[in-house]
């Protein structure tokens, strides 16, 4: 993918993941801790991280076309190379929440409904911190990139006085 109505897809497809991916670490921090939002949310969880992580080789694919065709420059590269490192975060989103899925279905399949009344257990325990460390993972990973796209595309794109088109005041 290269264009869309004459704009790089990648300026486009960009907004996918800036939104998804903190959306999807949201979820599956939710679902982590409480239980009930996990059999409320059910496969849309792990849809949704699909969805996820197929939108970031999209949005990487379009960059590296993106990056072919301007200019030479140290930003864009540390832009491309931050973006290579999001897709390991995605894919673990994924599993996390397919993983997640599973457990809530395989609870409420065996008529064991009263788990978010019990105490957690260790394994509980180490996936809800497993979970927050991916999630807190990616999302940072996400500004990171975002931060250093913005850096790429502006840096001298605009001036620091304002101006206001040659009118007079």
């Amino acid at each position: 993918m290269s264009l869309v109505n004459g704009l790089p897809a990648h300026v486009l497809l960009v907004h996918f993941v800036v939104v998804l991916v903190p959306l999807t670490a949201l979820a599956l921090v939710v679902c982590a801790i409480w239980p009930e939002a996990a059999r409320r949310l059910g496969i849309a969880l792990p849809l949704l991280a699909l969805v996820t992580l197929v939108s970031v080789p999209l949005t990487s694919n379009a960059g590296e076309w993106l990056e072919g065709h301007v200019a030479d420059d140290a930003l864009v590269r540390r832009h491309a190379e931050l973006g290579d490192g999001l897709l390991p975060w995605a894919g673990g989103l994924f599993v996390l929440a397919v993983a997640l899925w599973w457990k809530t279905g395989r609870t409420t399949a065996s008529g064991d409904s009263d788990v978010s009344r019990r105490p957690a257990t260790p394994v509980r325990v180490a996936a809800a911190v497993l979970t927050l460390v991916v999630a807190a993972g990616a999302v940072v990973d996400v500004y990171r990139i975002g931060d250093s796209g913005a850096k790429a595309a502006w840096h001298d794109g605009y001036s620091k006085t304002a101006s206001h088109g040659g009118d007079e005041d």
